[in-house]
């Protein structure tokens, strides 16, 4: 598997596209104005205890109050207040906990208005952003992560990730994570530490103590609501999180941004760092890696798939249901349990890249086809937790009812990817909708895939003739038409004629 990064950089906001093979699985919007990101690190001021949530609303200077609810304090909260306040003060100079007197932790079972109240400036970290008409979520645990690890203050544990299989290789990390961690600090080791050597692993460790420095410097003169330490942009975010040999190539249309990125790079992967482009045509950049195509056909209500099957993807405010339809997919060798596995399992992986593409949280229903063999219900939920297995959201995954439905529960820490898919309609000077024109070629395909296993002979589509045109019409001396490739593809004559009496987006099939 190849990963590709392409960043397109717009005059409000950028937008990041993660593709894997071509086919695209994540994409993230990210606004030039956007201080209220999952990491940032702002000098909260509670503004009141609500015993009845046992949580309290703290002001970090979003226009709602973020929640930070009791058991999000973290265990270790009375040391982080007091070490707080001491550094607002100015009664400390040094960043080191080496001698800083740790106070008793936090009880499990305690009560917010016994820990905070109104006024009181703690320092807190996004772990949610706002979403809808929700300030942000906060916590008081905070974690600066970095390429290898993530250090926690006033921890001393140290954790490895479940994901290192080798007990050689984790015993490795701990004995050599234990020997070089500052003192009052805990360790998160990541995945990728695996295999790496000590002189990165101290690297990595030096940056995020740095970090923790300049949280300590700037808390002196730090006034309420203000953001004390900010995460990394989205790109360098997923670099961080996802950068491996499989990554291939990253585009960019911005220079700054490609300079930016080549700069993590060269302290992160040095080796890498010959990776990131800049693109310089005049195409849009989407364009020209098939990225707009793929949104458009990815974030619409139906989502259609090979050989006719598609999904119905519907939103409610308390879940998110989604249909899986088999279309015209029907093998005649198979019997009916047979073709609902076989769909069942081809909808599956599509299921699980909606759900990270358009970051989908929350409760999620699968109305996947019926099937009465256990074997095959179990099989189901396999692939499902497989095609999930790459997802860094928490998630849960039910076995399938006896109605064939898979319930799923995805951690949400940010909005929900959202894209109006639909354009206005050129035949009633747009007051109404259509769907995506650029999808109409797609269904044209997919329809003749269907007639390929049970026709035979020369096929002739009318449509359009703007549309027929379109796909008559040769790129270029050198390159076929998509008519001619059809032909090529399925191995017999296929014409298509316009018939200007059809609407822009209609088309009919004579066999």
């Amino acid at each position: 598997m190849k990963y590709d990064l392409i960043i397109d950089s717009r005059p409000s906001e950028v937008v990041i596209a993660l593709l894997r093979d071509g086919l695209l699985i994540e994409l993230h919007k990210e606004k030039h104005d956007n201080n209220f990101s999952v990491g940032d690190i702002y000098l909260g001021k509670v503004r009141k205890t609500v015993p009845g949530l046992n949580a309290s609303f703290v002001n970090t200077g979003y226009e709602k109050d973020g929640f930070l609810h009791y058991l999000d304090l973290g265990p270790q909260f009375n040391s982080f207040k007091k070490f707080t306040r001491k550094a607002i003060d100015k009664k400390l100079n040094t960043a080191s906990l080496k001698n800083v007197k740790k106070e008793p932790n936090l009880e499990k079972e305690g009560k917010i208005n016994n820990t905070l109240k109104g006024g009181d400036l703690i320092l807190t970290q996004i772990s949610k952003e706002p979403i809808s008409t929700k300030g942000p979520r906060l916590t008081t645990e905070i974690s600066l992560a970095g390429r290898y690890m993530v250090l926690l203050p006033f921890s001393d544990k140290v954790s490895i990730s479940q994901k290192i299989g080798s007990s050689e290789e984790k015993t490795r990390l701990k004995k050599l994570i234990k020997s070089i961690k500052p003192h009052g600090f805990g360790v998160i080791i990541r995945t990728v530490a695996k295999d790496i050597k000590v002189a990165e692993l101290d690297k990595d460790l030096k940056n995020l103590y740095k970090k923790w420095q300049q949280i300590s410097k700037k808390l002196k003169n730090a006034k309420p609501a203000t953001r004390i330490h900010g995460e990394l942009n989205k790109s360098s975010v997923i670099l961080r999180d996802l950068l491996s040999a499989k990554f291939n190539s990253i585009y960019v249309n911005n220079t700054e941004l490609k300079s930016e990125l080549k700069e993590y790079l060269s302290r992160i992967a040095p080796d890498q760092e010959k990776i990131v482009k800049l693109h310089k045509k005049d195409t849009p950049i989407f364009q020209e890696f098939n990225v707009t195509k793929q949104i458009k056909g990815a974030f619409g209500k139906n989502v259609t798939m090979k050989k006719g099957i598609y999904l119905v993807i519907e939103h409610t405010e308390a879940l998110h249901v989604i249909d899986v339809n088999s279309g015209k997919k029907v093998d005649a060798k198979k019997d009916q349990e047979e073709n609902a596995l076989s769909v069942n399992l081809e909808a599956a992986e599509e299921v699980a890249r909606q759900l990270r593409l358009r970051d989908m949280g929350g409760i999620i229903v699968v109305d996947f086809i019926d099937m009465k063999k256990e074997k095959n219900r179990k099989l189901l939920t396999e692939k499902m937790r497989e095609a999930m297995s790459n997802d860094k959201a928490k998630h849960y995954i039910l076995p399938p009812t006896k109605f064939g439905l898979v319930q799923i529960t995805r951690q949400r820490v940010k909005p929900e990817m959202n894209i109006d898919t639909q354009e206005k309609c050129p035949m009633c000077s747009g007051n109404k909708q259509i769907d995506s024109s650029l999808l109409l070629v797609d269904q044209i395909e997919n329809k003749l895939h269907s007639l390929n296993e049970t026709t035979k002979g020369s096929i002739q589509i009318s449509t359009h003739p703007f549309v027929a045109s379109y796909i008559n019409k040769k790129d270029s001396w050198f390159s076929s038409s998509i008519c001619k490739n059809w032909s090529k593809k399925f191995g017999r004559k296929i014409l298509v004629k316009g018939d200007d009496r059809l609407h822009l987006l209609q088309y009919s099939v004579i066999k």
